[in-house]
C-alpha cells in the first residue's frame, strides 16, 4: 500500500495495490499492521455503510467527547472527501484538506481524531464506508458549516444537498471553544 502524507498533519491517503484481470479485481482494504507501519495506531471499533445521491453533501462532522479517527473509502461512485482541523490551539487550525475518492482508483483517505469530516457525491450514487477508531456518540457530535467562508473548501460542485442539521451548522469562527477539541489533549495520547 502506498501512503502519502497531506498538508495536514496525520491526514493520509492510502493507495492500495488492485490487482485487475478479466474476471474484475482484488483489492485488500484493511491490515492492522500496514496502517501501523503507517503511523496509525487506534483501533477501529465500528464500520458505517452510507449511500447516497449524486450532490448530496454531508458535513462537516466531528465528536468532541468521543473522537473519532475514520478510514473512509468509496465503493460504488465517486466523492470529494474533505478533512478540516478543528482542533483549537494547532497551528494548521481551520485548514483543510480534499481527494476525490472512488471505485476505480480505491484509494482511501484516514482522517485522524480532532478533524472535522465530510463529503460529497459526484457521481450518481455513491456507497461510502467508514472504520472508525471510536463509537458514534450523538450527544458529542458537532458541525461545522461545509460553506463556512474562513475556511473556504474548494467544493467541486455547488449545487448540493443537506439535512437540516448541515444546513444550521454555524461557522468555525461562531463554534464555542468548549465545542472544539483541543490539540495538546489529543495529541498528548
Amino acid at each position: 500500500m502506498n501512503v502519502i502524507e497531506t498538508k495536514l498533519p496525520g491526514v493520509l491517503i492510502l493507495e492500495p495495490k488492485v490487482f485487475r484481470d478479466e474476471r474484475g479485481f482484488f483489492v485488500e482494504t484493511f491490515r492492522e499492521m500496514t496502517l501501523r507501519a503507517a503511523g496509525i495506531s487506534e483501533t477501529f471499533v465500528q464500520d458505517n455503510h452510507s449511500r447516497s445521491s449524486k450532490g448530496i453533501l454531508r458535513g462537516l462532522h466531528y465528536q468532541l467527547d468521543q473522537p473519532q479517527g475514520k478510514l473512509v473509502r468509496v465503493s460504488r461512485g465517486k466523492v470529494f472527501d474533505v478533512a478540516v482541523d478543528v482542533r483549537k490551539g494547532s497551528p494548521t487550525f481551520g485548514q483543510w484538506f480534499g481527494a476525490v475518492l472512488d471505485d476505480e482508483s480505491l484509494r482511501m483517505m484516514y482522517v485522524p481524531p480532532g478533524y472535522a469530516h465530510g463529503f460529497v457525491v459526484l457521481s450518481e450514487v455513491a456507497d461510502f464506508l467508514y472504520r472508525c477508531t471510536n463509537y458514534y456518540h450523538a450527544v458529542s457530535e458537532q458541525c461545522i458549516a461545509w460553506n463556512d467562508p474562513d475556511i473556504d473548501i474548494k467544493w467541486p460542485i455547488s449545487d448540493v444537498s443537506l439535512s437540516a442539521k448541515d444546513r444550521s451548522a454555524p461557522n468555525l469562527s461562531q463554534q464555542p471553544a468548549e465545542n472544539l477539541p483541543s490539540y495538546g489533549k489529543l495529541n498528548s495520547k
